[in-house]
């Protein structure tokens, strides 16, 4: 696909505004925050209807995941973006003295934001949020697997921001992404999504060295340890599994059950569904959908590839899967390989530590990890071994919430962190200058090189 001509004159004047340095202005970017402000509450009730329109997304999710996240963001930014685009000085050391050592922070410039469908304004407008506080124009890539959606996105951002500042392009993914690439030089490109397309992205910035972060995913253990308070861990991993059909990066993929606790977890686990979405949770208005056919026909396989202990009802028609969770499953399915993005829970038992080490090493350094335990040492054992992006203790997803906390993977679930000044941080240049006197000039560092230079030298360093 060749990238059209308004698209590209568009990027064009994106470049000359940034060269112009109005985005730098702090007044500029206030502004622009306040503008993305007060149309995404605008346009809240577009939003959260287009969100179920998409994927039946209800409204308390939509709310909580994606629109009020973003609000929060922006408050942040708002707050302290004078503190954070403020020069820092450091220290200077004593071997180049008299002098003062100072980092600025610069906007990078024209970046390129992409996002997924699963979380459609958080994942989209949250780095454009940092973006903009940092000083950057910026191109928004929606998801076009979310249409109603990435539809009040463009609307609500061509109202609120000036598009040589901030401009939406619409379409698929792989056609626009790699034709916006080839035909034009951005200073930054932010991916959220799968490893499969992370690895494209990663190729289409390779050639212009453009620094890239990739916000990705994985298999994201909850293990349940038999000293942990099984009645909550039960409830808090079937609220991250089931919170927005299960299509969450950072959801419980799977939990590694404690044999001991077994039965019991697993009969508080289908308590609390039941209580959560009743007894027929298709008809449950807070239950959501898979946001197609091919999710759908995904997921579904993997109810064959256990023994269903909860769940099991599946509607192609209406792209239902109930919240449903598998054991006895082998070693070798796909389900204990793959991400499960659903409402599908594999249940794992374990006796020893080392067991459930083994398990995470099949599917190294995923996003988050989940650790229900009473122990601090136990605590600290599984924190301490299994690498991963970030977690909870005793609860489920809420790594996510701290707008200070730096959100991220490590390894094959990503690269680069974000989230409030972090955000700011990961879109600005850090430069760093050291400002000499003029007024002593002591020399020690220019030849001749004497004994007594080198003597100095190596008591100041």
């Amino acid at each position: 696909m060749s990238m059209p001509s308004d698209i590209l004159s568009g990027l064009e004047r994106q470049r000359s505004y940034f060269n112009s340095r109005a985005s730098h202005d702090i007044g500029v970017r206030r502004k622009a925050l306040k503008a993305l402000r007060a149309s995404l509450l605008k346009h809240e009730e577009e939003l959260i209807a287009a969100m179920h329109t998409d994927m039946r997304k209800p409204r308390f999710e939509a709310y909580m995941s994606d629109i009020g996240l973003v609000v929060g963001e922006i408050d942040q930014a708002l707050e302290h973006l004078n503190e954070w685009s403020a020069p820092q000085r450091i220290s200077t050391p004593l071997a180049i003295q008299v002098a003062r050592s100072t980092v600025y922070r610069e906007p990078l410039g024209v970046v390129l934001i992409i996002a997924p469908w699963n979380y459609p304004v958080l994942l989209l407008l949250a780095p454009l949020v940092g973006a903009i506080a940092a000083g950057n124009c910026a191109v928004l890539k929606p998801s076009e697997e979310v249409p109603a959606t990435s539809a009040v996105i463009a609307r609500l951002i061509s109202e609120a921001l000036d598009p040589a500042h901030v401009q939406v392009v619409l379409g698929p993914g792989s056609e626009v992404v790699p034709a916006l690439m080839n035909a034009f030089r951005f200073d930054h490109v932010f991916f959220t999504g799968s490893g499969r397309v992370g690895r494209t992205i990663l190729a289409l910035a390779a050639p212009q060295l453009v620094p890239v972060t990739l916000e990705l995913g994985g298999k994201s253990p909850a293990i349940v340890d038999r000293q942990a308070s099984i009645k909550v861990a039960a409830k808090r991993i079937a609220w991250s599994k089931y919170f927005n059909a299960g299509q969450t990066c950072i959801a419980s993929d799977h939990a590694l059950v404690h044999t001991s606790v077994m039965d019991e977890f697993l009969e508080h686990y289908i308590r609390f569904v039941k209580k959560a979405y009743g007894e027929d949770p298709q008809q449950s208005p807070h239950f959501a959908r898979l946001v197609n056919d091919r999710q759908f026909d995904r997921v579904q396989r993997y109810l064959e590839q256990g023994r269903i202990v909860l769940g099991g009802a599946h509607d192609k028609n209406d792209r239902y899967i109930a919240p449903s969770a598998l054991a006895d499953i082998q070693p070798d399915a796909t389900v204990l390989e793959e991400e499960v993005f659903g409402p599908v829970l594999p249940v794992i038992p374990w006796t020893e530590p080392e067991e459930v080490l083994k398990i995470t090493q099949r599917n190294p350094r995923p996003l988050a990890t989940y650790i229900f335990s009473g122990n601090t040492k136990t605590q600290r054992y599984f924190r301490d071994h299994i690498v991963f992006g970030g977690g909870c203790i005793n609860h489920c997803m809420l790594q996510f919430a701290p707008h200070g906390m730096p959100f991220g993977g490590v390894g094959q679930s990503g690269m680069g962190r974000y989230h409030g000044h972090h955000t700011f941080e990961l879109f600005s240049h850090q430069k760093g200058m050291v400002h000499a006197s003029t007024l002593v000039d002591h020399g020690l560092q220019e030849p001749p090189y004497t004994t007594l230079k080198e003597n100095i030298l190596r008591r100041a360093m």
